[in-house]
């Protein structure tokens, strides 16, 4: 999966808008939206508010996580941990870049809210390399991924994969009476 598909479906989660136009409920195969109705909020999926907002139809409201007292918080909470915090929201990282992106406008402290989002990612993405540096260096065998969001598992998984494999072949090419010779891969 890559960096595009995770982000489609980040596209899914809902946001609330407030409309600026009236129309009766809009009936899609995921799921019935509206009424829409002018100042009244409403929850629909982040791509069809993205879709109102670039025709000027709406208001995009920042998700509650989106605040820049409650980000500091799990920043600092994120770097004093050694395992991995809860995460703000399953698609933190997509959802920011969308909503600031296209709906900053919307959103007070836009700024400060993409560059703590940026330190959460990065202090994560660091203990993520760590985690994954010790599991290969004592050669262990499976990992626990808790609280970890698709995008970071994405992140980290091409070079985990590959060092696995490496692993494996280095480890079958070593065990005694391996029938297994230098080119036994070709």
């Amino acid at each position: 999966m890559d960096p595009s598909e995770v982000e489609f479906l980040a596209e899914k989660e809902l946001v609330k808008i407030i409309p600026n136009f009236n129309l009766d409920k809009l009936y899609l195969i995921g799921g019935d939206l509206g009424p829409f109705n002018p100042g009244l909020p409403l929850y629909v999926p982040v791509w069809l508010a993205l879709n109102l907002k670039q025709r000027q139809k709406c208001r995009v409201v920042p998700p509650d996580w989106m605040d820049v007292e409650k980000l500091e918080e799990m920043r600092e909470l994120e770097r004093n941990a050694a395992t991995f915090t809860p995460a703000p929201c399953p698609y933190y990282m997509e959802l920011t870049k969308l909503l600031l992106n296209h709906a900053s406008d919307n959103i007070p402290k836009a700024d400060e809210i993409r560059t703590l989002v940026k330190d959460i990612w990065d202090t994560r993405i660091a203990k993520l390399r760590l985690s994954a540096d010790s599991f290969i260096t004592q050669q262990e065998a499976h990992a626990k991924l808790d609280n970890l969001t698709l995008m970071e598992i994405n992140t980290i998984r091409g070079f985990l994969l590959e060092s696995l494999n490496c692993m494996y072949k280095l480890r079958s090419n070593l065990q005694p009476g391996s029938s297994k010779g230098p080119l036994a891969d070709y």
